[in-house]
């Protein structure tokens, strides 16, 4: 039997974004700059929530998680490609590559499981108002964060695995700006059939869980809201959704036109624009939208910046 030289792939070379040398520099500064947006924003939010204790809410207990949460997902992608826009090198190494899958496919389903718990809470506060302080108690909180960190990790662990298990020695080029699952199977000469089995299996069954539960909790908030009769308890109601709502509806929109939309519409450029739609655009925009649209961070903001304005001047005088 003949014997073939099988080159075994030690590396990756991420294309990125494509674009003209002359754009280079524009995106390096653009992705930066929205890097810095996010993390100063979700990390405001949090210093707020703890700040403020009228924030020591289950409602702003999960959201400074999602913002942590948001920190994290685009602190695994962005920061490397910056670095490779600058340096022009475009290399990651095999390990580099398994971690980088990890931490996102981790940080993806975090995402996306909060949203759902977060549902959860706004049903439990809307629909059973009396029960809510009894319900979403402090005990109940700390055990769902602790359970989606379990799940999501073992979760990622399993296709981290998985992957590593494949072999690579065909071309080592992947038509995107970070190592993600499906590109990474495409260039696998090994049979890759389990592989995905498990991502419909198990993947698809985190993806699409969260998401009915948002929609039946949001189905079951609106009837229970036109059953309101006060127009201003309405708007009340309404007005503690409508952040999360609005985050929901950025998350999910553009991951489902990445994973959810006919393979014949997909090209390496609109799979890109749709990723960092939903792991660079969205969490940047978390902090605006529960910032502008919600009245107690608002408050709260306010009231941190005041009370450091009154410090910082206190400290000028005595100096």
């Amino acid at each position: 039997m003949e014997k073939r030289n099988l080159t075994v792939v030690r590396e990756f070379v991420l294309l990125g974004l494509p674009s003209s040398a002359e754009q280079q520099h524009l995106l390096s500064v653009l992705f930066l700059c929205m890097y810095l947006a996010t993390t100063l924003g979700n990390m405001l939010i949090i210093v707020t929530i703890g700040f403020d204790s009228r924030l020591h809410s289950p409602m702003y207990f999960f959201l400074s998680n999602l913002a942590f949460i948001d920190i994290c997902f685009t602190s695994t992608t962005v920061p490397q490609m910056v670095v490779n826009i600058l340096t022009g090198t475009k290399t990651i190494s095999f390990t580099g590559c398994l971690s980088q899958l990890f931490f996102f496919v981790t940080f993806v389903n975090m995402d996306s499981l909060l949203l759902c718990v977060m549902a959860y809470d706004r049903y439990v506060a809307i629909c059973h108002p009396l029960h809510y302080t009894a319900t979403m108690n402090l005990c109940l909180c700390v055990q769902l964060m602790a359970g989606l960190w379990l799940v999501t990790y073992l979760h990622a662990l399993l296709h981290t695995v998985l992957t590593a298990r494949l072999s690579f020695c065909a071309s080592n080029i992947i038509h995107h700006f970070f190592c993600d699952l499906n590109p990474l199977l495409q260039l696998s000469c090994s049979d890759v059939s389990f592989n995905v089995m498990i991502i419909f299996a198990v993947g698809g069954l985190l993806a699409i869980t969260p998401l009915v539960c948002i929609l039946i909790s949001y189905g079951i908030i609106f009837s229970t809201v036109l059953k309101i009769t006060s127009t201003q308890g309405k708007q009340r109601a309404v007005s503690t959704c409508s952040c999360h709502l609005s985050v929901v509806v950025v998350f999910y929109g553009t991951a489902i036109a990445v994973y959810f939309s006919p393979s014949s519409s997909h090209t390496p450029e609109s799979d890109n624009v749709s990723t960092i739609m939903y792991s660079v655009v969205a969490p940047m925009l978390n902090p605006f939208i529960y910032t502008i649209r919600n009245r107690d961070m608002k408050r709260g903001l306010q009231k941190m910046l005041f009370k450091c304005t009154v410090f910082q001047r206190n400290n000028d005088l005595s100096d």
